[in-house]
């Protein structure tokens, strides 16, 4: 159907687009209507759901992979409505955008608004953060090397792991599943 609308062009009736990932319509729904600079009223209850018993809450987050919510205008409708049906796609008019800038979900089976809020409160600025950092100067002294034996001091170095070779840890064995899938080419006889 998405196809089949950007491909008119001009004549697209796609207003707004937006995909359902995580947080569901909660995330869908607002920044669908914040697209288009406006509000948007939704029912809750015209979000098709294969589950009734869900409560408001389950249905406004549930991560509903593989859907999109469209803003359509209204005189595009009844052309969206033959492409759905023409392309066996399910789709439901769940809301309508408003002037106010202002995010109301209504329930119908509880007679209730789970969310009623202006759309600032989501997409407002978040506060500034203030910072205050002071530098501090660390008391030092010199490195002295007068006893200090350079080959000793070479060995030790070279036999820390963070300086000796890593070959072992890449060699150590087979890491693969069980070792019956696929074998590393280091096991066996010319394992380090």
């Amino acid at each position: 159907v998405i196809d089949r609308c950007w491909q008119q062009g001009a004549q697209n009736p796609i207003a707004f687009i937006h995909d359902v990932g995580a947080g569901g319509l909660s995330n869908a729904f607002p920044e669908l209507v914040k697209d288009g600079g406006c509000g948007g009223a939704f029912e809750l209850r015209n979000v098709p759901n294969d589950e009734p018993g869900m409560s408001p809450l389950a249905i406004w987050c549930n991560e509903s992979q593989e859907r999109y919510v469209l803003a359509i205008q209204p005189e595009d409708l009844e052309r969206f409505e033959a492409l759905c049906q023409r392309e066996r796609c399910p789709y439901a008019v769940v809301g309508e955008a408003t002037s106010e800038k202002h995010l109301l979900v209504n329930d119908k089976h509880f007679d209730a608004k789970p969310v009623d809020l202006p759309m600032s409160v989501l997409f407002g600025k978040p506060p500034k953060m203030h910072r205050s950092a002071e530098r501090y100067q660390a008391a030092t002294q010199s490195f002295g090397t007068a006893e200090l034996d350079l080959n000793e001091a070479a060995e030790r170095v070279l036999k820390h792991p963070a300086v000796a070779s890593k070959n072992f840890l890449i060699t150590i064995g087979d890491r693969s599943v069980t070792g019956m899938v696929a074998r590393d080419q280091m096991v066996g006889p010319w394992q380090v």
